[in-house]
């Protein structure tokens, strides 16, 4: 299943490091992400993970992070089902 984040973390220059590091133990890959730079000098990060695991697993890590002072997480993305034969 693909979720979605989206985390507001210190602009540092090793905390997108810490977040895919923890992204990667936890069982999850990363489908898609984007950043950019908010008025606070924070960064917004939008992620796309996919795995099979609970999201709260993922999620519940990444706030435990020092430089992460936010981590929403989204609507889960259902892909659609195709047809088998």
């Amino acid at each position: 299943m693909i979720h979605s984040l989206e985390l507001t973390v210190q602009h540092r220059p090793e905390v997108l490091e810490r977040v895919l590091r923890v992204t990667r133990h936890r069982g999850f890959k990363v489908r898609q992400m984007q950043m950019r730079m908010n008025d606070d000098a924070s960064l917004s990060l939008d992620m796309e993970v996919d795995s099979e695991r609970a999201i709260e697993l993922l999620s519940q890590q990444l706030n435990k992070l020092i430089d992460v002072t936010q981590c929403k997480v989204l609507l889960p993305i259902s892909l659609p089902q195709t047809a088998s034969a």
